[in-house]
């Protein structure tokens, strides 16, 4: 191997690591209710089916169920997914949220979702 391609492979190992590192794990709903302290302000996906959404003004709360359970997911900014869409959300596990005077439990502090 020529000495150029070695060093290539050596800075591309730890770059390559670090991107995976970076990446936010997809987990299920069932795994953050067994063990809500492992993902405590931790990055996660999750996808699955919105079973109830209210909001107004970009913002709001829906409850996701996977399958697996059912979590609240707190939209900050963004709007809200109506009920029944499929949709992959991006946040942070909080170990309880507020919205509009009632409280959520365990949830996930979205920072962005798509529609599947």
């Amino acid at each position: 191997m020529r000495r150029s391609h070695k060093l290539a492979l050596v800075l591309a190992v730890p770059a390559l690591a670090g991107l995976l590192a970076a990446c936010p794990q997809r987990v299920t709903i069932a795994k953050i209710k067994q063990d809500p302290g492992r993902y405590h302000d931790k990055e996660v996906v999750l996808r699955g089916q919105v079973t109830q959404s209210f909001g107004a003004l970009d913002q709001g709360i829906y409850e996701i169920d996977d399958g697996t359970g059912r979590l609240w997911v707190l939209v900050e900014d963004g709007g809200v997914p109506r009920k029944g869409a499929e949709v992959e959300t991006l946040g942070r596990v909080v170990p309880g949220i507020s919205f509009q005077g009632r409280d959520y439990g365990t949830s996930l502090r979205e920072k962005k979702h798509r529609l599947r």
